[in-house]
């Protein structure tokens, strides 16, 4: 098992250069960001036009087969199971109704102001004629005047209402949106090119004296240091699988110590890897942002890049117009 080339989310796709890994990596950002904000009280029909999108995006972009299967199988089947279970849990309206009108309009009580019965009895004479109520025929079902219900479907456990089916729309939608979005910019940008993308949209912060560059080479190496925590997972479980450990004949409390054992050797060997990267950045001379900086990427932006731009434009004037309030 290779963990470094199994995990289907969050992995950069060098090979081969789609036309969304020419675009720039603050347009992309913006565009990230653009899609992450847009469903907030946004209706149905936009929060499912933006799944639609990415998965025409995906399509457009003619990544391999191989990736986007994964990349989309994952996160939209995830989706659905949380769909699923939101539309039908309860939806939550559970408040009493009240009719604003007596059962009995014409009942004598009807027109009486509220008496108790104790009083009512002192009250009344010890000789009174019998009343006989008068009895009134039950009013007539009318037809429903439209086609509204706001319980869709209810048979047995499964009661699926408006409500729950609009929540369950937007809960869902809003996840796909989200991992899958975030997860196709992770695909086709390089976290060079994400770290100096920051550096660049932040660079007007510097003023309030706030370290910019600081943050982003912290950024950086922790976006490099995720696969050697891989690696060094991935070394520590094959050398447990080659050692043929009898699990069961161990029982839990020996099985719990070797896999102490294991977290322990795993994090002494991610303390020795940070301290070796930490002695080559000071040898190199990393001891100020100001003395020492590698530009990893020189930003330009081309033709197709100011075409994306304008296409974030267009994305929220649709989104005004057709997404709700």
């Amino acid at each position: 098992m290779d963990l470094l080339r199994s995990l289907p989310i969050g992995l950069y796709l060098e090979q081969p250069l789609t036309w969304l890994h020419r675009i720039d990596a603050r347009v992309k950002l913006v565009w990230l960001l653009s899609l992450m904000l847009s469903p907030i009280a946004a209706n149905p029909v936009w929060r499912l036009s933006l799944v639609g999108g990415l998965l025409l995006l995906t399509l457009l972009s003619r990544l391999p087969f191989r990736v986007w299967r994964q990349q989309i199988g994952l996160v939209l089947l995830f989706s659905l199971l949380l769909f699923l279970i939101t539309l039908l849990a309860p939806d939550g309206l559970k408040a009493p109704s009240q009719p604003r009108l007596p059962a009995n309009e014409l009942a004598p009580e009807a027109f009486s102001p509220a008496v108790p019965p104790s009083a009512r009895l002192s009250a009344a004479p010890s000789v009174a004629p019998a009343i006989t109520p008068s009895v009134t025929p039950p009013a007539p079902v009318l037809p429903q005047p439209t086609p509204y219900r706001y319980v869709l479907f209810d048979r047995g456990i499964l009661h699926v209402t408006r409500r729950s089916l609009e929540l369950a729309i937007r809960v869902a939608t809003l996840m796909f949106t989200l991992i899958y979005s975030t997860n196709l910019y992770l695909l086709t940008t390089a976290p060079e090119e994400i770290t100096a993308g920051l550096e660049s949209l932040l660079h007007p912060l510097r003023r309030f004296n706030l370290p910019i560059t600081e943050t982003v080479l912290t950024l950086t190496l922790s976006l490099r240091f995720i696969p050697l925590v891989l690696e060094e997972v991935q070394n520590l479980v094959r050398s447990v699988r080659t050692r043929a450990i009898n699990w069961k004949k161990l029982g839990f409390q020996n099985a719990l110590q070797v896999w102490a054992t294991v977290a322990e050797k795993l994090v002494d060997n991610l303390l020795v890897r940070a301290e070796q990267i930490a002695s080559a950045m000071q040898v190199r001379g990393f001891t100020a942002p100001n003395r020492h900086q590698v530009r990893w990427h020189q930003f330009k932006l081309r033709v197709w890049d100011w075409l994306a731009m304008m296409g974030i434009g267009l994305f929220w004037v649709t989104r005004v117009m057709l997404g709700g309030v």
